[in-house]
């Protein structure tokens, strides 16, 4: 397993991740993508360590904490071992302090995680939504006092838009406070709008992309595909409505790409697509899913072997979407592109 360094930190994270969000799954989002219990969940945890994987995400809000506490249990007896990334801001009920990143919903959340995974610090504390109604230096400075109280190691966020960043990190850098150091983002090769304002903030700011559904949501399993619905077992049936939306012809392009490349490698399809990000700028790690070890095995198989230059390209045109403004005059006019090459 390859590892890298988390942003502009010294933390080293593998190129892959595991994401227990099909940890004690309930309710229709995540009891659909699956309710491993704590004994399955061992034996994942157990593939993923053999692999080289030791970095596990979750989030307070998956399964309303289930999915920490049954991580928590998998990894118990070696977290030395690991490295535990959750997440908070996201309503978990419905009081006035259930959610956001108000001091006193940040110090709850993080001694709720802290206690559910039964370990004394976290490696990696995201936000996990921007909290518009709490100023961003009360928000830092709740966070440098979990980082100076041994409960946080690192800090990162989720789902933010690049402005929303630019201002936290210039606050950070006004007072003192830590620097978020990773953004977990959606980012696949049927989602690239990643890349027109986040992905060149990480390279100028230093941030490590942590990518969440690198299989755009369950479609590039290689089970869909033109003239074919979703099969019976895919969990699009229930939680496509959750997710980032697809133009069905700008998928089945892609899919017809991605067969191509797997005839040339041997490779399965999700293989060819993860491998495809972590050629990407900024990608620290992936973070692949799996309700049982068939799946978690052959997302695995991602790493060890490289895509060619050609099949890169290939794969970088069939997913080429046109820029929103202002960004497409620099994807079309050669003015602009010299004044701002595209990050390779």
């Amino acid at each position: 397993m390859e590892y890298r360094r988390l942003g502009a930190s010294g933390l080293q994270v593998p190129a892959l991740s595991f994401g227990a969000g099909t940890f004690g799954g309930s309710g229709p989002l995540f009891g659909a993508w699956g309710s491993t219990g704590a004994r399955e969940a061992r034996r994942l945890v157990d593939i993923c360590l053999d692999a080289g994987v030791s970095m596990f995400d979750t989030a307070d809000v998956y399964s309303d904490g289930a999915s920490e506490e049954v991580l928590g249990q998998a990894v118990r007896g070696r977290r030395d071992r690991v490295l535990l990334s959750t997440k908070t801001s996201l309503p978990t009920g419905d009081g006035p302090g259930d959610a956001g990143s108000s001091r006193s919903r940040l110090i709850r959340a993080c001694d709720a995680a802290l206690r559910r995974l039964g370990t004394d610090h976290i490696d990696l504390f995201q936000l996990h939504a921007f909290d518009a109604g709490t100023p961003v230096e009360e928000v830092l400075s709740t966070l440098d006092g979990l980082v100076r109280a041994g409960k946080v190691r690192y800090l990162g966020v989720s789902n933010f838009a690049g402005w929303q960043i630019m201002k936290s990190l210039a606050a950070a850098d006004r007072h003192g406070y830590p620097r978020y150091v990773a953004h977990q983002v959606y980012y696949s090769l049927v989602g690239r709008d990643y890349e027109w304002d986040l992905l060149p903030l990480a390279l100028d700011q230093g941030l490590g992309a942590v990518v969440w559904s690198p299989l755009g949501w369950g479609r590039l399993t290689g089970r869909i595909r033109r003239g074919t619905p979703p099969p019976a077992g895919s969990r699009l049936h229930e939680t496509a409505g959750f997710g980032p939306p697809v133009d069905d012809e700008h998928l089945y392009t892609v899919v017809d790409a991605l067969d191509e490349v797997a005839a040339e490698t041997g490779r399965a399809v999700p293989q060819i697509a993860i491998n495809w990000l972590l050629h990407r700028p900024t990608v620290a790690s992936v973070v692949v899913g799996a309700r049982d070890e068939t799946q978690l095995r052959q997302n695995l198989g991602a790493v060890g072997w490289s895509l060619t230059p050609e099949q890169l390209a290939r794969l970088d045109a069939a997913s080429a979407r046109t820029a929103p403004y202002p960004h497409f005059p620099y994807q079309r006019q050669e003015a602009f592109a010299r004044l701002n090459p595209a990050p390779v």
